[in-house]
């Protein structure tokens, strides 16, 4: 096996992080204070076409491999991980909801190429009040009429809801069916009836703006349904396999972010007349992290070849989700520790990564989730 980068992940790689050191860095504790988004700083990002790295280029995309985007997201993630889930959210969520249906190329086209290159935002609407981990019990409903169909309910927990220019909705055709009747439409904003509603105040991932969505008798037009009654339900899970790995790259780099952090910390404060470094318990316990690290590294990027290169990647994701979002957790817990009075501190950066961290055990599927996912393989 060859673990080594090629050219084109190398040249993604290297972009992103230079994006997230010079574009994101700066004010960041700012945003995560403020609670406010780097919309600027985001559609920048995008001109570039890194939303749209795997999907083909006959619909807007750059036809690139799954693991540069995976890559991608790690980078931005390490500085700043509200961006790194709304650029998850757009890429494998939205993205994954158009380029995966059975919908026409044109529409796929029309409703994802300005989102691939930041023009459009995109959102992704599946979770309810009623309905988390259990979809089955959504309450959002679409009824025929004429040349189109009725929304009405309402989403919650949206990632990019408020800025979001087009938003995929989850919805049943028929309650009595239950998740055999569900479809999924576009729904674009401004469409009368569609509004924002609660936007969330959140405990990490502050500067993401994540928010109710309310439909109340939207008329959406038929050539907007991109997966039909019956075809939602197994749409919505493809898309939440290929959402597991992108959420699992955030929590990587928030690890290594943090992990660096903590490294740099401990090679120069001293302590008893010595570098902290030198002080063999913290020592091996940056051992102990980087071998966590290196462990979730593996079994993200072996998520990643799988999706990319066709093989089955649902248990493989499930398994990258947890263990990288686990290891997200574990590692800047133990940086806040390690950095003492510091790490409790906003301006080193640590204590926002520990509060960031927290969300990616949850979303995307909990882990608890991802548990049974994993143990339902293995007892076919």
């Amino acid at each position: 096996m060859d673990f080594t980068l090629t050219h084109e992940q190398q040249m993604i790689q290297q972009m992103a992080r230079e994006f997230a050191q010079q574009e994101l860095l700066p004010g960041v504790l700012e945003r995560d204070e403020k609670s406010e988004f780097p919309l600027e700083q985001f559609r920048k990002f995008g001109q570039t076409g890194m939303f749209g790295i795997p999907y083909g280029k006959e619909i807007g995309g750059m036809a690139g491999a799954y693991s540069c985007y995976i890559l991608a997201v790690e980078e931005v993630s390490k500085v700043d991980a509200s961006f790194g889930i709304a650029f998850s959210v757009m890429t494998s969520l939205y993205g994954g909801s158009i380029a995966n249906s059975s919908a026409p190329d044109y529409i796929k086209k029309k409703y994802l190429e300005d989102v691939t290159f930041g023009r459009k935002i995109g959102s992704f609407g599946l979770t309810e009040h009623s309905a988390g981990s259990d979809a089955a019990g959504q309450k959002t409903v679409a009824v025929k009429q004429g040349d189109g169909w009725v929304l009405n309910g309402a989403k919650c927990f949206n990632t990019n809801g408020p800025l979001a220019d087009y938003t995929v909705v989850y919805c049943l055709t028929d309650p009595a069916l239950g998740t055999k009747g569900m479809a999924a439409f576009v729904v674009e904003k401004g469409t009368p009836g569609f509004s924002v509603g609660k936007v969330e105040n959140k405990m990490g991932i502050r500067s993401a703006q994540v928010s109710e969505m309310i439909l109340e008798d939207v008329y959406v037009p038929e050539e907007n349904m991109i997966a039909k009654p019956g075809e939602g339900f197994k749409l919505a899970l493809k898309t939440l396999d290929g959402g597991r790995i992108g959420v699992a790259a955030q929590g990587l780099g928030i690890a290594k972010g943090a992990f660096e952090i903590a490294r740099k910390y401990l090679m120069d404060r001293e302590q008893f007349g010595k570098p902290l470094y030198k002080q063999q318990y913290l020592a091996y316990k940056m051992a102990e992290l980087q071998t966590d690290i290196k462990c979730a590294e593996l079994l993200l990027y072996h998520a990643a070849m799988c999706k990319e290169t066709g093989q089955p990647y649902g248990v493989p994701a499930a398994m990258a989700k947890m263990t990288c979002t686990n290891t997200a957790m574990k590692v800047t817990t133990e940086a806040v520790q390690m950095l003492g009075g510091n790490g409790y501190m906003k301006e080193y950066h640590v204590e926002r990564m520990m509060r960031d961290a927290k969300i990616t055990q949850i979303y995307e599927g909990t882990n608890e989730i991802q548990k049974l996912v994993i143990s339902g393989q293995l007892f076919r």
